[in-house]
């Protein structure tokens, strides 16, 4: 008999419990990037200290294990005295109770990016350890927690000099897996960008891992970091100039409605625009309407200046895409109460600012443009010939795009096996090294939702093509038919028919070189793909080891290694290495690689978007010096070389 759905099934969680129950709620997963979700907490209330003018100095210190990291500011400190409603010291309250802090309008803080009064407490409830200490009264005092329980009360300490709140923490290793580690240059380069952010803060980096300390202080602020980031992009410039813009009263002090803006910006030859953008300290990674408002303030200076000096050339229409293509900028805002898309806070989404960015952007670059005649004429040339370029691979990438809907099976490349569903969620895709590869995987398949689609050799390495060099290419115009969605202009994600393109290559130098290239044309091309998490990496077996009458798959040195250590010393095993998925049974192929239930994937995904760009452009591009210069920084980490 069903039991009664009644009140009784009702769960309250009480405290922090929401946390530890469902913590993608609050950092957004428990991958690396929640994992390093928790600093950003921790490193943004110091950072709304310097904002508010209560700090000048951040320190923060990696362990040599990697799994634990203090961070400390020299702010004005927590306040540790007693709260008058819970009779407990505010410093507790804050590290154990969501929805408590000091930015819900109480006037300690103008401009801060924590909104919730919920990011020290989460940080809390999700680590295994954490102690806070804190400076101020002319006393230090002191609190340690586990998994956001207080060990003890609040206690005083020595006598201090000085304010500010230092917090140490390891994260949980049952919320985060069994040896969560930070990542030291991931660190590096998101404290780096902090301090661009904000003219004159210092912050220190002490990196236990090398031993190595880093200090980052930068006077020009977010000029220099523009500088900075498009010298690392590799890219030429149009013109040699850096235009900056601010709203603000004495260089700090935002004016009366609370809004303060920054703005650098330049042109290169890069075909596609990079825009970096902050709100109260923030990095939007997703944007929102203070990008919104970028955008529109640029095209409407850039239109104005062509239309009043007549440079729009007859029967060419250039299109707001024509003027941003190769725009590089840094956009940082400052506001009095920001609307972040989630507590994740990596999109912007208030309204009133769109119209704030526009009118100051606009009427700025407008007399710049105005009185910088040359620049601005090599600008608009620039413009023009992206408008003749977007126009040409207009015609050239109707020869991939799709004219039905996505379970049309039309018109699609002869040697793709595909599936009989035509729901793309159910649908998987394995693009596989070779014929004979792909022949054993068409019989090992599931014919009902896995296609399989093979391909010849090393596919065209499309980091520095245009998109009419790439549709030209067959191999990829047939892969970009088989996917369905179109790319450039055409691109519709909604027409793609996987929602699992898994690259199937095989364990060598050749496979993993052929992973890499297409890695490049889905990352240069078809980087939607990536960030909604369609692009997987199969992992099958090097090793086929038999002991007894038990069968193993090993899928690296090391895990055969260890199959070996744990096994009976009984009987000898016998140890065979594939030299390719041809080799392999279709039966094989279909219990280590294709079936769900037993295979492993490893899914595509960008932690940090710079990074990644700078590393495919190293690795990827013409410059011989710098994958020289890549190789020669990593030759330590290379092991088990297949040469």
């Amino acid at each position: 008999m069903t039991k009664t759905y009644d009140a009784s099934d009702i769960v309250v969680l009480e405290g922090i419990e929401p946390v530890r129950r469902r913590p993608a709620m609050y950092i957004g997963g428990t991958d690396q990037t929640g994992l390093h979700h928790l600093v950003w907490e921790i490193l943004d209330n110091g950072i709304d200290e310097v904002i508010n003018g209560h700090a000048t100095t951040i320190t923060v210190e990696l362990d040599k294990t990697r799994d634990g990291i203090r961070i400390t500011d020299n702010g004005r400190g927590i306040p540790v005295d007693r709260h008058a409603r819970d009779n407990r010291s505010a410093l507790e309250i804050i590290m154990t109770t969501l929805h408590a802090g000091g930015k819900f309008d109480t006037g300690s803080y103008r401009h801060s990016g924590g909104l919730h009064g919920v990011g020290a407490s989460v940080v809390n409830a999700l680590s295994c350890h954490l102690e806070v200490t804190v400076k101020r009264d002319g006393r230090e005092w002191h609190q340690t927690y586990r998994t956001g329980t207080p060990l003890g009360p609040v206690t005083q300490g020595r006598t201090a000099r000085g304010t500010g709140t230092s917090v140490y923490f390891r994260p949980d290793p049952t919320i985060f897996g069994p040896r969560p580690a930070f990542d030291p240059t991931l660190l590096n380069n998101t404290l780096e960008a902090k301090s661009y952010l904000h003219k004159g803060l210092q912050i220190t980096f002490k990196d236990g891992t090398t031993g190595h300390t880093h200090h980052f202080v930068h006077e020009k602020g977010i000029e220099e970091y523009l500088t900075r980031l498009v010298r690392d992009r590799g890219h030429n410039l149009t013109a040699d100039f850096v235009f900056y813009a601010d709203r603000t009263v004495n260089g700090t002090m935002p004016v009366g409605d609370g809004f303060a803006m920054e703005v650098a910006l330049q042109w290169t030859d890069e075909p596609a625009e990079f825009v970096r953008s902050y709100a109260n300290g923030v990095a939007t990674r997703n944007g929102g309407t203070h990008e919104a408002g970028l955008r529109t303030g640029i095209v409407k200076a850039v239109r104005t200046y062509m239309e009043t000096h007549n440079l729009t050339p007859k029967g060419l229409s250039v299109q707001a895409e024509d003027i941003r293509e190769g725009l590089a900028c840094v956009l940082s805002v400052l506001i009095l109460h920001p609307q972040f898309q989630g507590q994740t806070k990596e999109r912007l989404n208030n309204p009133e600012v769109q119209g704030l960015v526009d009118n100051a952007v606009r009427p700025a670059l407008e007399n710049f443009l105005n009185e910088n005649v040359s620049i601005a004429e090599t600008l608009v040339g620039r413009m023009i010939l992206a408008a003749r370029a977007r126009e040409a691979s207009r015609e050239a990438s109707k020869a991939v795009k799709r004219k039905s809907v996505v379970s049309h099976r039309l018109n699609l490349p002869g040697k793709l096996a595909d599936c009989q569903s035509t729901d793309p969620e159910a649908s998987e895709l394995f693009v596989v090294e070779g014929d004979s590869a792909g022949g054993t995987a068409k019989q090992g398949r599931d014919l009902k939702n896995q296609a399989i689609f093979p391909i010849r050799g090393k596919v065209l390495n499309t980091e520095e093509l245009t998109l009419g060099k790439v549709v030209e290419n067959k191999e990829l115009a047939d892969l970009l038919k088989v996917l369905g969605c179109g790319i450039g202009k055409d691109f519709d994600l909604k027409k793609l028919r996987y929602h699992k393109v898994i690259l199937l290559m095989d364990a060598d130098v050749d496979g993993y070189h052929i992973s890499t290239l297409l890695l490049t044309f889905f990352f240069r091309h078809l980087p939607e793909l990536i960030r909604h998490g369609y692009i997987y990496i199969a992992q099958p077996p090097l090793y086929r080891i038999d002991i007894a009458k038990t069968v193993y798959w090993a899928g690296s040195e090391d895990d055969k290694n260890l199959i070996l250590s744990e096994a009976s010393t009984r009987a000898k095993p016998t140890i065979s290495r594939f030299k390719g998925l041809g080799e392999m049974f279709p039966q094989q192929l279909r219990d280590t690689t294709l079936n769900p239930a037993t295979r492993r994937l490893l899914k595509v995904e960008v932690r940090d978007e710079f990074h990644t760009d700078r590393t495919f452009h190293d690795l990827m591009g013409k410059r011989t010096d710098a994958r020289y210069e890549f190789l020669m920084a990593n030759a330590t980490l290379a092991d088990n070389l297949d040469v």
